[in-house]
């Protein structure tokens, strides 16, 4: 190679590399231009909330229950919200939870309506419900029309699970756990002792119709006979004739599940008619904390609300005392329920990474937290929860945990004595 040539192809090389060089610049002031553009979009795109709509009864004949779900759910809320919100791969950050409450007035007629008009109005990202099972029920349909994940608690209706639903979650103890849990709790009992003779009242639902039927056969299956079962409608307001019958059958055990205002109904006239079971149980009724104004009369029912304060599980403890501080007692019922269920929601946002509802949906179903208010918690595919369903009962207007055994804060008290010869002094 000639002088020349030499310094025409070094000229040459270094004019390459510069231009090689001049090119990696560009491309990485493109890059950076784009991964800033971007970032300002991103960050105008991210929602200021997440909306969450929660249809519940504060007025109507499920007020007293609701109120005890719309608590839970506002204390997670707020304890998710104190650390910032809830993060979210999709934009990188936290973003707080937007609790969007709606009286359905116990009506579920309202709550359809009122679950649309947050669809609509609100474009919820998640929907919560209320308390009973005739509304979720009515919900759990629109949830799916609208293609929207449903979380419920305080409710134990099951034959809604087995209608394909697949936007609809329960943590939550269904009729077939109550039905074989009081027989299970009372087969401790010695054999010689236990309440054999069984009266049922059942309202004619399709709540009160399932969790009859049920307890019939479990009963059966136990040994127990069934002497009395009897339908009414809600809303009832003289049960005498069925305490005559029961009293005449001699009915050692009285299974029920009445709303509230009938149960407190029933179990008045049952102390005026002079009736006394050795053992009741009252589903629902008496999860509100009005029934202990019934005094002595609505002493001693056991109840399944699917969940207790005693409980010595992950949470209970600071729901204790947020409760304390702001009521003067524990927890009521509802309260860890409904507390968990945002949880499950904010978990599995987080795990999904997106607000959008079938990546969220997907992600409920796929929910294994071991640590809860409620315990460990995960879902069968039929969106029934994978739960407990402790059995509390009233004494001296408190409720106690009597089973299982390794959470209990009192013993069982059985046979209950006449309501005219107790002693009750409510809180004492």
């Amino acid at each position: 190679m000639t002088r020349g040539s030499k310094s025409t192809f070094i000229f040459l090389k270094e004019h390459k590399m510069k231009k090689m060089s001049f090119m990696i610049v560009m491309v990485l002031v493109s890059l950076v231009l784009s991964l800033s553009i971007g970032s300002i979009v991103s960050a105008q795109d991210v929602p200021e909330a997440i909306n969450v709509g929660a249809v519940i009864p504060l007025t109507g004949a499920f007020a007293g229950g609701g109120a005890q779900v719309e608590r839970g759910y506002q204390f997670a809320v707020d304890a998710i919200n104190a650390e910032g919100g809830v993060f979210v791969e999709e934009f990188g950050t936290r973003i707080p939870i937007n609790l969007i409450v709606r009286d359905d007035e116990s009506d579920p007629g309202n709550t359809v309506a009122q679950l649309e008009s947050l669809f609509a109005e609100e474009d919820v990202t998640a929907y919560l419900g209320g308390f009973g099972s005739s509304l979720h029920a009515a919900a759990a349909a629109i949830a799916e029309k609208n293609q929207v994940p449903y979380l419920g608690v305080a409710f134990a209706l099951w034959d809604i699970h087995q209608q394909g639903f697949r936007y609809l979650f329960s943590p939550f103890p269904k009729s077939p756990d109550l039905a074989r849990d009081i027989f299970v709790f009372l087969n401790e009992l010695p054999e010689d002792e236990r309440p054999l003779r069984v009266g049922i009242l059942q309202e004619s639902t399709d709540w009160g119709i399932e969790l009859g039927n049920l307890w019939v056969e479990n009963a059966e299956a136990n040994g127990y006979e069934v002497v009395v079962h009897e339908t009414y409608t809600p809303l009832n307001q003289d049960f005498t004739d069925l305490i005559l019958q029961l009293q005449e059958n001699d009915v050692q055990l009285l299974l029920s599940l009445p709303i509230p205002p009938d149960g407190i109904t029933l179990y008045r006239q049952m102390a005026e008619l002079g009736y006394t079971p050795a053992a009741s149980l009252a589903i629902r009724a008496p999860d509100v904390p009005t029934w202990v104004d019934l005094g002595a009369a609505g002493d001693l029912v056991m109840l399944m609300p699917g969940w207790h304060n005693s409980l010595g599980f992950a949470g209970v403890e600071a729901l204790n005392e947020r409760h304390i501080e702001e009521f003067g007692r524990p927890a009521d019922p509802q309260v860890g329920p409904a507390f968990t269920a945002v949880m499950i929601l904010a978990d599995a946002i987080e795990r999904a990474g997106t607000l959008d509802r079938d990546a969220i949906r997907d992600a409920i179903a796929e929910t294994n937290l071991e640590e809860t208010p409620i315990g460990p918690i995960s879902f069968n595919e039929d969106g029934t929860g994978v739960t407990s369903s402790p059995i509390l009962q009233y004494q001296n207007g408190v409720t106690e945990l009597v089973w299982p055994d390794e959470f209990a804060t009192a013993d069982f008290i059985y046979p209950a004595p006449p309501v005219e010869e107790r002693e009750f002094d409510a809180g004492e």
